[in-house]
């Protein structure tokens, strides 16, 4: 009988901020449209105090009017908790 095996690496799935913007791009862009996404860029991610939940939002070209996309990540396993768009 085969055991299952499940790795979870030490920082989790999402460890950094490079990781927390690739994973909000993946799920934003099929929501939004690849080129809402992209016209988003820069991303931005920062880590919660208690080092738990990553929140990645866009940002406003200079100029523009409206709002960006906004997606909270749970570290350890990548679970998207919310996600959002300003107006």
């Amino acid at each position: 009988m085969a055991q299952d095996h499940n790795f979870v690496p030490k920082n989790g799935y999402v460890p950094d901020e490079k990781t927390a913007i690739a994973v909000a791009e993946a799920v934003l862009a099929p929501i939004y449209g690849e080129q809402k996404i992209v016209h988003e860029r820069p991303f931005h991610a920062t880590l919660d105090s208690k080092r738990i939940v990553w929140t990645v939002e866009g940002s406003i070209p200079s100029g523009s009017v409206g709002g960006v996309a906004i997606i909270k990540l749970q570290k350890q396993d990548g679970r998207i908790i919310s996600v959002t768009h300003g107006k």
